[in-house]
């Protein structure tokens, strides 16, 4: 795949996460929804945090980036 298709898919991604709201959730949703929303998130960490380290062990930093 493509460097710039992949960071087409990685900004949706970013997109898609931001327009989550589990405080607006119902709480019974929120319970129903509580093991996939769990498996996911545990599996969005493993990802990043495998991304990341193989960014850092090119010797590059991740940064924040400093808004204008």
């Amino acid at each position: 795949m493509r460097t710039n298709d992949v960071m087409a898919r990685l900004e949706a991604a970013v997109s898609a996460l931001g327009d989550v709201d589990v405080s607006a959730w119902p709480e019974d949703t929120l319970k129903e929804q509580l093991g996939e929303l769990s498996a996911a998130l545990v599996a969005l960490d493993g990802v990043l945090s495998r991304v990341a380290e193989e960014v850092r062990a090119r010797g590059l930093r991740i940064e924040e980036p400093v808004s204008a």
